[in-house]
């Protein structure tokens, strides 16, 4: 198999000095026709607040028809419900609406195990581990603001969770009461 050489970044951009307006104008229309994740990408670029809208709810029926497709059984093909999660987070680089998805992939993952019943440990596993990236997201963010915007919707996936074997409802009140804690302490500081 032939090697196809890689240009450094660098290099791309003397070469595309040398370019007129029109060249490159050119090169950025034939890049936006080839390739589904470029258009996306200038789309994001020139129109962002309607194309983060439909990017977000491209993503949210892709999440959902993992779990409760419109036709036939669900696919569970958690892995490709993550990647529309990850992609939407790349293009959109709005961490809120990311969020969003992550735990919105959480609800429908115990309402799928609360209307259809017991379920793989690898799934379980899989829905506290988003769960955890959930929360240590909000951790990470300074002040309350992404605390105070998801606690609820937090504590209702934990109070549904009750009913699910594997422990998930230990795992993840557990999380939930570790962060909560975290919120309490600072009010206590106030």
């Amino acid at each position: 198999m032939p090697k196809v050489s890689k240009i450094s970044i660098p290099e791309v951009k003397k070469h595309l000095k040398t370019y007129k307006a029109e060249e490159l104008i050119s090169i950025i229309i034939d890049c936006y026709k080839s390739s589904d994740d470029v258009k996306k990408y200038i789309d994001m670029m020139l129109e962002p607040e309607g194309t983060e809208d439909q990017l977000f709810e491209e993503a949210k029926k892709k999440v959902l028809q993992q779990f409760f497709p419109e036709r036939g059984l669900a696919k569970l093909k958690l892995a490709d419900a993550k990647k529309a999660i990850s992609e939407f987070g790349k293009l959109s680089n709005n961490p809120v609406r990311t969020l969003e998805l992550m735990i919105y992939y959480v609800e429908l993952g115990v309402e799928f195990i609360n209307v259809y019943g017991y379920f793989s440990e690898p799934f379980y596993n899989s829905m506290a581990s988003m769960f955890y990236n959930v929360i240590n997201k909000i951790e990470a963010d300074s002040g309350r603001g992404l605390y105070d915007l998801f606690h609820d919707e937090l504590e209702a996936i934990v109070g549904e969770s009750k009913r699910v074997g594997w422990g998930l409802f230990e795992q993840l009140c557990q999380m939930f009461c570790d962060l909560a804690r975290n919120y309490e302490d600072d009010d206590e500081i106030e």
